[in-house]
């Protein structure tokens, strides 16, 4: 599996739907069909970056993360 912000695959699972990229630092959530990506701000908090990505190529990396799991 790649992250499909920085094609880094130092990816950790964090949680049952949760993944962490060590390359970039932000926090992938998989909830059925559908992948969001948030920042992890210096607080703790998440912003979405969900915007930022276009919704084939979020289909791809689904693909390749829910193989991978």
């Amino acid at each position: 599996m790649k992250c499909p912000n920085c094609s880094s695959k130092d990816i950790g699972k964090i949680g049952s739907h949760q993944f962490y990229c060590w390359g970039c630092f932000i926090e992938l959530t998989v909830n059925g069909e559908k992948m969001s990506v948030y920042q992890v701000e210096e607080d703790g908090t998440l912003s979405s970056l969900d915007d930022l990505f276009f919704g084939e190529e979020m289909t791809q990396d689904f693909s390749q993360m829910h193989a991978s799991t």
